[in-house]
């Protein structure tokens, strides 16, 4: 009896070779190599049997745009992420740690959509459907006619899609669903792949909303190969600690709407329910104003958020320790160096701690200022005053550059009461606007100017 062949497949990105090796020669991965049965190919003669009609070419000019009809579903924090609801025939991916939410949000939005009209299925691959139900009750949702199916047959599965004809289906997960054409074990690169290649297929012909939940690796990022993210229309990741009541849903790909937008949610008894003023939850509760905090206005996609920054400088050793969190730590590294340099302000003695409240992480650089400004603060033991916000990049020359979109900064941090900011010059409201009342507004150019406006406001 003939042995089959075997090849090496790379869990990265779906590379294959022929022997094992330590690295993958494709993306350069350590120990991603995995032995699985080689698929056979296609005759030749075959292989390019389907291209042998041309397809019809049209013009971007004679194609009729329209906006894409959505479906709410019932929580507007993930209508937000997805960019107004669900999208017919739309694949959305979503990701996330165990534990975190995935399947409890994504039941509770199904018996939303089921109370409005929809027509929905929810495909479980890891629990019995009595397991669903369990959870269900505990989450108040006793009497919900959402349709349950456990099963991880692909052919079943397709099956089931085509007989009940769903508007919107949950597949909770990708990695447990195989298909009987491939001989790789479930979980697999290969079984992944085209398991979430035939429903996003499916999705396009019947026009039926799929989602998909994938597992992540203990990096954060989805596991298997990530063609998977290629093939979606959209990508969501769960982020927050297990151990904290807030969750945050973050769009990375989204072909119908806006990018980088974010949802939040908090975990109550009964699921997870949208907040709607998320800047309460990254803003400490001070009763008066504390050394080394700093409020900073972040965008989050389209959504303007008031983060605390607060920094801790303590006396350090030979080797000063440099820790952040929320933050880049390299940036920190350089904030440091320009504001020794330009603002003649040294820490090189001091170990510097700073930290983003609410573990949101912030990649934009205009935290530049407020960390700035909280390492002084901290440095010097004398508080900013009460209601006091800034924004702004730093540049290696000391010069304060404008964050993006400044006014809707400034819009939110007048809406939520404060009444003090330092921001960029190319961010300062024009003359007369009346959106910005009873927000004092200082514009500077230079950290030095900044350092000095934050030193006449401390008490």
């Amino acid at each position: 009896m003939a042995k089959d062949k075997t090849v090496y497949t790379c869990n990265e990105c779906g590379g294959t070779t022929p022997k094992w090796l330590g690295k993958c020669p494709h993306c350069n991965a350590w120990n991603t190599l995995i032995e699985s049965v080689a698929e056979s190919a296609l005759p030749a003669k075959n292989r390019f049997a389907s291209l042998a009609k041309t397809a019809e070419v049209a013009t971007l000019g004679e194609i009729d745009a329209v906006d894409m009809a959505r479906t709410p579903t019932g929580h507007e924090e993930l209508d937000r992420v997805l960019g107004g609801g669900m999208v017919e025939g739309g694949v959305v991916l979503i990701g996330g740690d165990p534990g975190i939410g995935k399947s409890t949000l994504l039941l509770q939005a199904l018996d939303s959509l089921q109370r409005s009209g929809q027509n929905t299925l929810y495909v479980t691959g890891e629990e019995s459907g009595a397991q669903v139900a369990l959870r269900s009750r505990r989450l108040g949702l006793g009497h919900s006619q959402v349709k349950v199916l456990a099963e991880i047959q692909l052919e079943r599965i397709l099956a089931t899609l085509e007989a009940t004809q769903p508007d919107i289906a949950v597949i909770d997960s990708i990695q447990t669903v195989y298909s009987d054409q491939l001989t790789s074990a479930p979980g697999s690169v290969a079984q992944v792949r085209e398991c979430a290649a035939h429903l996003t297929r499916a999705a396009k012909a019947s026009g039926v909303a799929i989602v998909l939940v994938g597992h992540v690796t203990k990096e954060g990022a989805l596991a298997g190969p990530r063609v998977l993210e290629h093939m979606v229309d959209t990508v969501l990741y769960f982020e927050g600690d297990t151990h904290s009541s807030f969750r945050l849903v973050r769009a990375i790909k989204n072909r119908f709407g806006a990018v980088n937008e974010i949802g939040v949610f908090a975990m109550t008894e009964k699921g997870l329910k949208g907040v709607s003023n998320p800047s309460a939850i990254f803003l400490s509760q001070h009763s008066e104003p504390v050394p080394g905090s700093c409020v900073m206005v972040t965008l989050e996609g389209t959504r303007p958020m008031l983060v605390e920054i607060q920094a801790l400088v303590d006396s350090g050793g030979p080797s000063p320790r440099r820790l952040s969190v929320g933050l880049d730590r390299d940036r920190l590294a350089m904030l440091l160096a320009v504001l020794h340099r330009h603002a003649g302000i040294a820490c090189m003695d001091q170990d510097v701690f700073v930290n983003a409240v609410g573990g949101v992480r912030i990649s934009e650089p205009a935290a530049d200022l407020a960390v700035m400004l909280a390492i002084t603060s901290s440095l010097r033991g004398k508080a900013l005053p009460k209601g006091f916000i800034a924004f702004g990049e730093v540049g290696l020359a000391g010069e304060v550059r404008p964050a993006p979109r400044g006014q809707e900064r400034l819009r939110e941090a007048a809406k939520l009461g404060f009444s003090v900011a330092v921001v960029p010059k190319a961010n300062a409201p024009k003359k007369g606007a009346k959106d910005f009342e009873g927000l004092t507004i200082h514009a500077v150019e230079r950290i030095e100017q900044a350092i000095d406006v934050a030193r006449s406001l401390q008490t």
